[in-house]
């Protein structure tokens, strides 16, 4: 391409400079561009994080792309490029793993012999992310090609640098909680890699947004949602927005504590305050100090222990368990819980003043079903992380995996998309006798409709199994009730039933329920249920 025709193609995106652009818009336009000055069958844009490389926009790649997160050091040919000083183009028979094998949109398997090339953007001197190049033609790129995209490079560079300035601190900031990758710090850097949020619908913005306006607070924030959906996710996201960012996330599973434990747990305890306590411990409170502390299922918490936290949220003061000292900590909170906590609080089970004190800001992680195509860069996500952690080249979904994972509608929610991806990996490998470089999967490596499928053929016997429980735990529904009132009543019986059958040995009957003891003992008290 003649420097004039370089010039013509550029001046679009030159215009873009002077713009307010949202940051995705501007990567799409960026993309669009190169391949009008390089026709190409897809093109990336990367951004450096640490070890890792994330896709920001692609184009010509598949859809869930843009979730997975390459660890550089897995990938050579991304090493190269970082490591080089200017536009590097490979071999056509270069032996080095292509990250994008099984990735390019309609190229079924593995990419065949093929150009590619690709460049490090430099941001005030410092490798600040890729551009990659693939054509599926031999000879396509030239000497030319990687004059073009040098030119090409400096100037996507200049955009990324030109917005941060314009934008100012604050927005950037805020682009950055924003992003969906932008949360990595929190959950820590490890050979598995950090656990993000991602997603690019309507409703993962929405929360994003949220995310983005209470994070910097110090505002007591309630996150709620369905089983499964992120939540812990989103408050790693809130405590990494934060001023306390470099201080301690301390998190703890209220539905796992023992009722005997729980404060001292959280407000930690003196040597003799109980049979055990051999020495003093500080509780999470304590550990959190001028961090943040989140408490996960909060509404497991028993009725005297709201009252106690009720104080410390208050004003921040806390005594161990069997001191008379009193300790002053600063420790934001955030709660969750997949309950309806209005609905807890009139029933009798939750505080209203605890509530009230925790949900400041409220924040509602939607379903995975609610966030559209979002479930395809997710499950990249997890692919991604599947195949380092398997040792496998490459993975990918194929259309009608694709298609599959589009029209289900996940009760579990991300947690059960991460489990049916990895147990179907498995599947798919056991159809090899020796591992493939690219392992592709199909919708009946999903088996998204094999349970409806079985249900129909084996109706027969699953309403002989069907009859007999209902028989056992007399499972009838009362006329009248709604659906949370049904599962209390069945949840009423069937507690009963296995105190009945273990002579009311409460250790027994949660074995039989397959619970934790202080989980039953919180659900009996929720239930009216007392120890007889």
């Amino acid at each position: 391409m003649t420097p004039p025709s370089l010039l013509t193609a550029l001046l679009p995106l030159m215009a873009d400079l002077a713009q307010d652009l949202p940051e995705a818009e501007r990567h799409r336009r960026l993309l669009e561009t190169l391949r009008v000055l390089l026709p190409c069958d897809a093109t990336a844009m990367l951004r450096l994080d640490g070890d890792w490389l994330v896709p920001l926009a692609v184009n010509g790649l598949s859809g869930d792309t843009l979730g997975r997160r390459f660890r550089v050091a897995e990938h050579p040919r991304f090493m190269q490029l970082l490591a080089a000083p200017g536009p590097v183009r490979f071999a056509a028979d270069c032996g080095l793993p292509d990250p994008f094998d099984g990735l390019v949109d309609g190229v079924q398997g593995h990419l065949p012999v093929h150009d590619c090339m690709g460049c490090a953007l430099q941001v005030d001197g410092r490798p600040w992310g890729l551009l990659t190049l693939d054509a599926l033609d031999v000879g396509r790129f030239s000497r030319v090609a990687l004059d073009v995209l040098q030119a090409f490079a400096s100037l996507a560079a200049a955009t990324v640098a030109l917005a941060t300035r314009m934008h100012g601190l604050a927005a950037r900031a805020e682009d950055e909680r924003l992003r969906a990758d932008s949360y990595a710090q929190a959950a820590g850097h490890s050979n598995r890699g950090p656990r993000q949020l991602v997603g690019h619908s309507a409703a993962h913005k929405r929360l994003m947004k949220e995310i983005a306006l209470a994070g910097p607070t110090d505002l007591c924030v309630l996150i709620q949602g369905e089983t499964g959906t992120g939540k812990e996710l989103v408050a790693q996201a809130l405590h990494a927005a934060s001023a306390r960012s470099k201080r301690a996330l301390i998190s703890i599973n209220c539905a796992a504590l023992p009722d005997n434990l729980v404060e001292s747990e959280l407000f930690g305890h003196v040597r003799g305050a109980f049979t055990g306590a051999v020495g003093d411990r500080r509780g999470k409170f304590e550990l959190a100090d001028g961090g943040t502390l989140f408490l996960d299922e909060v509404a497991e918490l028993p009725l005297q222990v709201q009252a106690k936290l009720l104080r410390v949220l208050q004003g921040g003061h806390l005594q161990r368990l069997g001191s008379d000292r009193e300790h002053r900590v600063d420790v934001r909170v955030i709660a969750a819980s997949n309950r309806n906590l209005a609905e807890e609080v009139r029933a009798g089970r939750l505080r209203a003043d605890f509530y009230h004190r925790l949900s400041v800001y409220p924040v509602l992680v939607p379903p995975l079903r609610e966030r559209g195509r979002d479930v395809l860069p997710i499950g990249g996500f997890f692919l991604e992380e599947a195949r380092s952690r398997m040792g496998l080249g490459a993975v990918r979904l194929d259309a009608s995996a694709q298609a599959a994972l589009l029209a289900y509608d996940w009760p579990g929610n991300v947690r059960e998309l991460e489990h049916l991806l990895g147990r179907s990996m498995v599947k798919a490998l056991g159809r090899h006798a020796q591992r493939p470089r690219i392992l592709t999967l199909g919708a009946d490596d999903l088996g998204l409709g094999v349970a409806a499928a079985g249900a129909t053929a084996n109706s027969a016997d699953t309403a002989t199994d069907t009859s007999q429980v209902n028989a056992q735990v007399n499972t009838q529904v009362p006329q009248g009730l709604g659906l949370r009132d049904a599962v209390a009543d069945l949840e009423r019986r069937m507690v009963l039933q296995a105190l009945a059958q273990q002579h009311n040995q409460w250790a027994a009957a949660a074995r039989a329920l397959q619970i934790d003891p202080a989980n039953l003992a919180r659900m009996a008290k929720r239930l009216g249920i007392t120890r007889g």
